[in-house]
């Protein structure tokens, strides 16, 4: 059954509270938004991937980030639409220096206080009319998952709506290019320690969570990954999960992502919200929608 794109609700919960748990997830996420709003207001001419992931490595570091679900991310210009991309080590920060007009994307997936997100940030230096309608359009996704995931359908269906809806939209589908093609993956608690290693550019520890949770949705018929393939042929399994639906357009490409919350409440409003509405890309949109 085909998605719509009629408008929902992104409201918290019913209760208004979160737990503090969830105020744990929410307090990461805004220091890594902060973070990518930070950094991009650095961005000059002549500034590479590698540099730009070099300073939110150091920028989270200075405010107590020790460990990583993954590393930061930069890419610049066609890269943003993952244009060529065929292997993983494409994904990682390249020599590729930042134009005038040219879009970029940070991405960044911080543990603080033994809480982890991961979060993507799109933007452009100086006016990028392409990926100001990407972002424009971005919301509409934002709304469908949300409003399917409370309707308790197949993530795989989900998936395949937001597929349907960027095509109406006239875009390609961007995140079918991560790897097994995900829009979003689970998160969760990660042990601290003063130093957790890397393995190509993810933290051992976050990497460990994330096999146990394929180890035992296996068992349980779910996986940890939102995939278009059979594996993700489930109802959302409760959880914090990391969506990032991402458009490209001829070579410009666009994407947010932020925390979604899964509970196992029959309260719909409470089965399912976006932990926090007080992000860029949100306060974007209503600024947009004022106008």
């Amino acid at each position: 059954m085909a998605g719509d794109t009629g408008k929902g609700t992104t409201a918290a919960p019913r209760t208004g509270r979160l737990t503090a748990e969830l105020r744990g997830f929410r307090e990461v996420q805004r220091l890594a938004y902060a973070c990518a709003e930070a950094v991009a207001a650095q961005l000059r001419p002549g500034v590479t991937e590698r540099e730009a992931a070099r300073m939110q490595r150091e920028w989270l570091r200075g405010h107590g980030v020790r460990d990583w679900f993954h590393l930061p991310f930069a890419w610049f210009g066609d890269r943003t639409a993952f244009a060529g991309f065929r292997v993983p080590l494409q994904f990682f920060p390249t020599n590729r220096a930042l134009e005038p007009g040219m879009p970029f994307i940070l991405d960044m997936a911080p543990v603080y206080r033994g809480y982890a997100a991961d979060i993507g940030y799109s933007g452009s230096l100086g006016l990028n009319p392409v990926q100001d309608r990407l972002m424009s359009d971005l919301r509409a996704h934002r709304e469908l998952i949300l409003r399917q995931v409370r309707e308790r359908r197949p993530l795989r269906e989900i998936y395949e709506n937001v597929d349907r809806l960027m095509v109406r939209q006239g875009y390609a589908n961007r995140h079918r290019a991560y790897p097994f093609g995900v829009i979003a993956h689970k998160i969760g608690r990660v042990r601290e320690r003063r130093w957790s290693p890397t393995v190509f550019g993810f933290g051992t520890q976050s990497l460990k969570g994330l096999v146990g949770d394929a180890l035992h949705g296996h068992r349980e018929g779910w996986s940890p990954l939102w995939s278009p393939y059979r594996f993700s042929d489930h109802a959302p399994q409760p959880g914090m999960w990391a969506v990032e639906p991402h458009l490209g357009f001829r070579g410009t490409g666009a994407k947010f992502e932020e925390i979604l919350v899964v509970t196992d409440s029959r309260d719909p409003e409470e089965s399912a919200f976006w932990l926090d509405d007080d992000l860029p890309h949100v306060r974007r949109w209503a600024e947009e929608g004022a106008a």
